[in-house]
């Protein structure tokens, strides 16, 4: 068993690891490690080195210690066994399944803007949904419907969900629209966001200080 140690990672490319095979990830200060079988698919990322009796699973729960996030949320993968802080949703989602851990600041900006926006009964649509943490997140908020999409047919949403994005759905036909996606997907469309939904909440771009941010239109 090999791993590679990575620097400055989103989540881009963590999906790619896992797309690759990695058998874990863990997460340092500022860097992650993942770890490999094939010495070959991880020069891909970067100079192997070789792990000696390591516990990749072990290690890999480890990395993802529960999140408290905003005012509402505690983010926690489905091995974690601590309990809900009192007042808080607790919000299970797999790191690595999708796009979407909850880890990256984009996620958890939106997961802020959307406890504040939605309100119960609200309908709400998640473009880009990934791993679904958004859609889910709209659920635990009440939200009265809530449909997914994505281009990527092994995407996780609720129920309603389809193969597609923003340019299929109705104009007016939400209250709310969430997408955490990048900033050129999201420029080009915006005027389709503001179409659908009365408010909007879009994030996955860095602002002109390079922070990672998040626009509530």
């Amino acid at each position: 068993m090999v791993f590679v140690r990575l620097e400055n990672v989103d989540e881009l490319v963590t999906l790619r690891l896992w797309e690759a095979g990695t058998l874990g990830v863990t997460e340092g200060d500022g860097f992650v490690d993942a770890f490999f079988e094939d010495a070959n698919v991880a020069s891909q990322f970067g100079v192997p080195e070789a792990v000696v009796d390591v516990d990749w699973v072990a290690r890999t729960e480890e990395g993802f210690p529960p999140l408290l996030v905003g005012e509402k949320f505690f983010v926690a993968a489905p091995w974690r066994t601590e309990p809900t802080p009192p007042g808080r949703i607790r919000l299970v989602v797999n790191p690595g399944a999708q796009c979407g851990t909850g880890y990256h600041r984009c996620t958890q900006l939106c997961l802020e803007a959307m406890e504040k926006l939605i309100r119960p009964g609200d309908s709400v649509l998640d473009v880009g949904s990934g791993s679904g943490i958004l859609s889910l997140a709209a659920k635990l908020l009440e939200a009265g419907r809530v449909v997914s999409c994505d281009i990527d047919p092994d995407a996780v949403g609720p129920s309603c969900f389809f193969v597609g994005s923003v340019d299929a759905v109705r104009s007016g036909a939400f209250d709310v629209v969430v997408a955490n996606i990048n900033e050129n997907v999201v420029g080009s469309m915006r005027a389709d966001f503001e179409r659908v939904a009365q408010k909007c909440i879009l994030s996955g771009f860095q602002d002109d200080a390079g922070e990672w941010t998040c626009v509530i239109l």
